[in-house]
């Protein structure tokens, strides 16, 4: 029960008031208080609404569920075919997207519009629907124009929450279907209008910013996004976005790692993991793909592994499952994997890029270069026609590595433009790839700088921990007769993990005992094992033992 400074059990209608102010501020404890003390003085439609939104805010999604279907009936009690149609509405999009119940949000989003037929009265509610309806329809002229009614009955109702949410839709899609500029205006209008205070509702502003951040991480805009959230960190932090929106979190996490901020993309993906367990492995697959490619990257193939066990049918799980095989050899797999992948996304070039880009790697590791040539003109053919720093970066690597592959054309100058468009896009991970197969270019005709490019390039792998590229970098430096490692060979080229593990080995912990610790599997502390004993130029446990004995004594100040 909440009562004021004297005790006093404060009035139905001041505990709303109080319950939809917490909830705008992001406050989802005093919110779900405050309905909670509403319903104890009667239980109406509307504390039952705010109490559903205050539980959603508390990501428990389940129980906002449950009191959403509580809400709808107490509305169809009171005769508010509105507010039931309202609660049917936003039933659908959680079972829907959160539980990926689609049977389920069809019945809901039809029982919504029966009932906006019963209430015999226009309103913007007719609008949600339409967005509703265009964010699940498969095609996509029927999705824009849903959208765009959407949007028209939004701005005729005067309903600013509306008209951003159709915004943010209209804008995705335009994105999605290769009008980018456009795509992208219309988002930065809607996140205008929220960082104006002119949008309301925490699902619209949730949904407009991880709109962005999708769009974002499709086109590889890393500029964008962030002058998004420098001008939208206020909002962000009062609305406690980035916190809750497990989904919004799993694309800005796409950006961290494009950025080359990999410790924080994976701070972001773990937690919208954690946040997601329970709901549907559907939504939660967003973050896992994401997680597991940036595993793959890592050389955590084992890892990788788990993360998309069961995700064979996630529409982005082929990419990082092809990389996974690539990385072990399966180049067969490998190549099977993203031509499938690419027959069923051939006209989306948001979608094909990266795959292309994979599909000369696998090809040219199986010893295909023709295949793989034919694919890098597919690649160049795209960034032509639809150009960008990335696409372009993207096909100029490609064409720079069947030139060395081949040993014709001038390799150089595809890799130099590379590097410009990768510099352009803000991409570190990918400027350091590029870096590497210049120095291969130029490993016979210009050592020294190709020493340079291999350098520059390996301080960047091991800032990053990748693991894979480091160890390449590494290997072609040696075989100019250069050192190895940019860093001193010691605990600071290693990687948390690792450092974790060289610890355990310092307790003489067996690899079981450490994989009971770490809540890993053996083959993987075998894995890293291996990766210290490589680092740190060891040559057995023994001597890691001794190593880490050495290092915790120096921290303890014995000597």
């Amino acid at each position: 029960m909440v009562r004021d400074h004297f005790g006093v059990t404060l009035p139905f209608d001041t505990l709303i008031a109080a319950g939809r102010d917490a909830f705008e501020r992001g406050d989802g404890p005093a919110s779900r208080r405050a309905f909670e003390a509403a319903l104890a003085v009667r239980e109406e439609g509307q504390a039952l609404e705010g109490l559903a939104k205050a539980l959603y805010l508390e990501v428990d999604y389940p129980a906002s569920i449950a009191a959403h279907e509580r809400a709808y009936a107490a509305y169809r009690r009171e005769g508010n075919a509105l507010g039931a149609a309202r609660a049917a509405r936003i039933m659908a999009w959680i079972h829907t997207y959160l539980f990926g119940d689609s049977a389920v949000g069809n019945g809901w989003l039809a029982r919504a519009r029966a009932l906006l037929e019963t209430a015999g009265e226009d309103s913007a509610e007719r609008g949600w629907l339409e967005v509703l309806q265009g964010a699940i329809e498969e095609v996509s002229e029927r999705r824009e124009a849903a959208f765009r009614a959407g949007l028209d009955i939004g701005r005729h109702f005067g309903d600013m929450d509306l008209v951003c949410e159709a915004l943010g839709w209209l804008g995705i899609e335009c994105v999605r279907t290769d009008r980018v500029e456009e795509g992208m205006r219309l988002l930065d209008e809607a996140l205008a209008a929220v960082c104006a205070g002119e949008a309301r509702d925490l699902y619209v502003i949730e949904s407009t910013f991880c709109g962005m951040f999708l769009a974002c991480e499709w086109v590889h805009d890393l500029s964008r996004a962030e002058q998004w959230v420098r001008a939208g960190g206020d909002v962000l932090q009062r609305r406690n976005l980035i916190a809750t929106g497990a989904s919004c979190r799993a694309h800005y996490a796409g950006l961290l790692t494009a950025a080359g901020r990999w410790s924080e993309a994976e701070v972001e993906l773990t937690e919208a993991i954690r946040i997601l367990e329970r709901a549907h492995v559907a939504m939660r697959g967003d973050a896992l793909v994401r997680l597991a490619e940036l595993r793959v990257q890592q050389g955590r193939l084992e890892e990788a592994e788990q993360l998309l066990d069961g995700l064979d049918q996630h529409p982005e799980a082929e990419r990082p499952l092809a990389a996974l095989r690539l990385a072990r050899g399966e180049f067969a797999l490998a190549r099977d994997l993203v031509e499938r992948a690419l027959a069923r996304s051939a006209l989306d070039p948001v979608v094909v890029t990266p795959l292309l880009a994979l599909l000369v790697d696998v090809q040219l590791a199986d010893g295909d270069v023709d295949a793989a040539r034919v694919a890098a003109e597919r690649l160049a053919d795209l960034a032509d026609r639809h150009p960008g720093p990335y696409l372009r970066g993207c096909a100029a690597v490609a064409e720079g590595k069947v030139c060395i592959a081949s040993r014709t054309g001038d390799a150089r100058a595809f890799l130099h433009e590379a590097l410009s468009e990768f510099a352009r896009a803000q991409m570190p991970g990918e400027l350091a790839r590029a870096r590497l197969e210049l120095a291969k270019a130029v490993a016979d005709e210009r050592p020294e700088v190709a020493v340079a490019e291999a350098k520059a390039a390996l301080e960047v792998f091991e800032r990053l921990e990748a693991a894979p590229a480091a160890d390449a970098a590494a290997l072609l430096l040696r075989s100019l007769g250069a050192t190895g490692r940019t860093g001193a060979m010691g605990g600071g080229v290693l990687t948390k993990r690792e450092t974790e593990v060289l610890a355990l080995l310092g307790h003489g912990l067996s690899n079981a005992e450490i994989a009971s610790r770490l809540f890993i599997s053996s083959k993987t502390v075998e894995h890293h094992v291996g990766r210290v004993l490589s680092k740190l130029g060891l040559r057995n446990r023994a001597e890691a033992a001794v190593h880490a004995a050495r290092g915790a004594a120096h921290k303890s100040g014995a000597f």
